[in-house]
């Protein structure tokens, strides 16, 4: 028997490499003696490095870079030299997960430091970047990647370097000396425009700590005015464009970036579905399984993926919601949590409830085998 474990993280508390090897343990100590494919998922947000660079076999790279506030961090990437590809998330540099220990403030919140890490890769030699944007404490319409990337801007025909605060005064954008020519593709799952209600500053301002719409829109708004006349482009529409506060359709603007559905792009490049094709049984899950989950989350592309070559299929998670959508979509679902535990404590013990909640349901899994 082969069983593929595809776990996505469980945010918090275990990176996704260790939580399939959870699984896989507590399979084992439940008595199925099995042949197991490890291969740790991701969906464009956090854990999209870790994710990558563990089933591609490829090295890990530390950089120095900014977080959201301008101060100085070490991040990493993902880096495959022999094909040239770097994977990294713009949540290493301009996440939420870097500025914890301050007060959120989107108005000086930038996102220079994606911009600088896309440069150390293409310093590297990288011939391709692939960028996940999710997680993202930034609103600024990609305007720190800009100018990263070696973008101009001029006030009254004068050379300056505006922020947010004076982005309005900008009245030209010139391309940078050296053109980028790295190859960008970007997860991405929503289908946000970059403005109006269904915008970046409505829908996912406020957990940056927006509260002036209007002020981020009108900027927003300007930086899109800028991008259409003085570089001939017009990706403000684009689904995805308002992803990661904007920076969607920073990547479309000022690196040629090309957006896909972070499932789908991470799949292609595991060989998922051939992967899924070769097991007999396929395990994934993450943190929590719910609605959201049905809306593109990594687990739910891999049950989908298993429903349509005909695999049965199985849902561990922290804690799930017993609705008629993931009981259709999985054949069976494990939740490790206890409903008396405390969540604090389940999050500081998840690689030993994973281990008991699977090994108290391997029977049932080896019934789903003979089913099958």
């Amino acid at each position: 028997m082969r069983i593929l474990i595809a776990m996505d993280k469980f945010k918090g508390s275990l990176e996704a490499e260790k939580v399939a090897f959870s699984v896989q343990k507590g399979l084992e100590i439940g008595g199925v003696c099995a042949d197991f494919d490890i291969c740790p998922i991701a969906d464009g947000g956090e854990g999209t490095t870790a994710a990558m660079t563990a089933a591609l076999g490829a090295e890990t790279v530390e950089v120095s870079t900014f977080d959201a506030q301008n101060r100085p961090i070490q991040a990493v990437f993902g880096w495959q030299p022999s094909s040239g590809l770097a994977v990294m998330e713009m949540s290493a540099a301009s996440g939420l997960t870097q500025v914890t220990d301050i007060k959120l403030n989107p108005l000086s919140a930038s996102t220079l430091g994606t911009g600088s890490l896309m440069i150390s890769a293409r310093d590297r030699g990288a011939r391709r970047i692939l960028i996940g944007i999710g997680g993202s404490a930034t609103n600024d319409g990609g305007l720190g990647l800009a100018l990263a990337l070696g973008y101009g801007f001029s006030r009254k025909g004068i050379s300056f370097t505006p922020t947010l605060e004076t982005l309005l005064e900008a009245d030209g954008i010139t391309l940078p000396l050296s053109p980028w020519s790295v190859e960008v593709t970007v997860a991405c799952d929503v289908d946000n425009p970059l403005l109006g209600p269904r915008g970046a500053t409505r829908i996912y301002g406020p957990q940056k700590g927006v509260q002036d719409f209007a002020w981020f829109e009108a900027r927003l708004e300007h930086l899109a005015q800028l991008v259409k006349r003085d570089l001939g482009l017009d990706p403000q529409n684009t689904p995805g464009a308002g992803a990661a506060g904007g920076l969607g359709f920073g990547l479309m603007a000022f690196a040629n970036g090309r957006l896909t559905s972070g499932f789908e792009l991470i799949a292609k490049q595991l060989g998922l579905e051939a992967r899924i094709s070769a097991a007999d049984i396929v395990i994934t899950g993450e943190g929590r399984l719910d609605a959201q989950s049905l809306q593109g989350k990594g687990p739910v592309g891999v049950a989908r993926m298993a429903r349509q070559l005909g695999k049965k299929i199985v849902g561990v998670a922290g804690t799930y919601d017993d609705s008629l959508g993931l009981r259709s979509t999985f054949d069976l679902l494990i939740g490790i949590k206890p409903p008396s535990m405390p969540l604090t404590e389940a999050m500081s013990r998840t690689r030993e409830l994973i281990e008991q909640a699977v090994a108290d349901h391997a029977a049932a899994l080896l019934r789903l085998k003979k089913l099958s």
